[in-house]
């Protein structure tokens, strides 16, 4: 256990720590919204695809300034490719087309569920065990995220007896959960442990740009090359802002206050998130969502908080 973990790690309130955690909290939670304008009018496999090729070479030259070893061993490489079909093709391609029906600040809150199937998953493969009072927190958390989305259910024009659009967009969601949530754990096993993150990273970055080339020519045909200024601005943000800048901001922070204190980002994230598509997709609040939406923030923070005592 590290002592961020702990509560007697470096003091959370001091520049180093808020500046890095307030800038990767407030680019994730942008980045989702920036993602409904790469699915606009474009295969959602193309802009997935586009982003990861530019983010890719970025994330190379960030491991190599920071030192980091690129050359990996067989299972390492193995391990990436695992990685980069879970994290980088799987999870994002599910996202990408998930936001196609539901809101992008709801898959952002379904997101913040990302820490339960983390647990489930690590306790079974690895053997970790969690505390009650995490379970307890994340029911509270479920059943807020369940008034969002029931919102989003009844909200929808083209919502029926099965929730229409709705629905699919669920269980999109829910499938790039869990393709993260694999990715997240087999990173924890030992040979995951045994190579630097960054340059893991950027491997299996790599080998999930390729599949997510070959699965956009198979499912959308050649490649479409959009004109619009905002469509490559936004693959720019993504790429760059969104998936190189924070990952080294993410993971300084883990090191200097630990990856239990470092989780309450995900609380920041889904806040900013929520305000922008309040601002600009036009979400609605009523009495429902607060209320889910209250619930499902003290629920991750229980949860978070129980987590970390040990």
């Amino acid at each position: 256990m590290n002592a961020g973990e702990t509560g007697q790690g470096p003091p959370m309130l001091r520049l180093g720590v808020i500046l890095p955690f307030l800038i990767t909290g407030t680019i994730w939670g942008s980045t989702w919204f920036v993602i409904t304008g790469q699915i606009d009018g474009v295969p959602a496999a193309w802009s997935v695809f586009y982003r990861f090729a530019l983010a890719t070479p970025a994330l190379f030259i960030v491991a190599a300034l920071m030192k980091r070893r690129l050359v990996l061993t067989g299972p390492e490489h193995r391990l990436a490719v695992m990685v980069g079909l879970f994290q980088f093709s799987g999870n994002f391609l599910f996202v990408y087309h998930a936001e196609l029906y539901v809101t992008s600040g709801i898959v952002a809150m379904m997101f913040g569920l990302l820490m339960v199937p983390n647990a489930l998953l690590a306790r079974f493969f690895l053997g970790e065990r969690t505390q009650g009072g995490f379970w307890l927190g994340s029911a509270i958390a479920i059943v807020g995220v369940s008034f969002l989305l029931l919102h989003e259910w009844r909200a929808n024009p083209d919502a029926g007896v099965i929730g229409g659009n709705v629905a699919l967009g669920i269980v999109l969601a829910m499938l790039g959960i869990l393709a993260a949530s694999v990715a997240n754990v087999i990173q924890a096993n030992p040979v995951g442990r045994g190579v630097p993150m960054v340059s893991l990273l950027a491997w299996a970055m790599l080998y999930g740009t390729v599949f997510d080339l070959g699965f956009a020519f198979l499912t959308e045909g050649a490649p479409p090359v959009p004109t619009s200024t905002a469509y490559w601005g936004g693959i720019v943000y993504l790429a760059l802002v969104g998936s190189v800048v924070t990952f080294p901001l993410h993971y300084n922070l883990v090191r200097e206050i630990g990856a239990g204190r470092t989780a309450y980002n995900s609380i920041l994230t889904i806040s900013v998130a929520m305000v922008i598509s309040t601002l600009f997709e036009g979400y609605q609040w009523t009495l429902l969502t607060a209320i889910g939406m209250a619930l499902g923030v003290i629920g991750m923070i229980f949860a978070l908080r129980s987590k970390q005592k040990k």
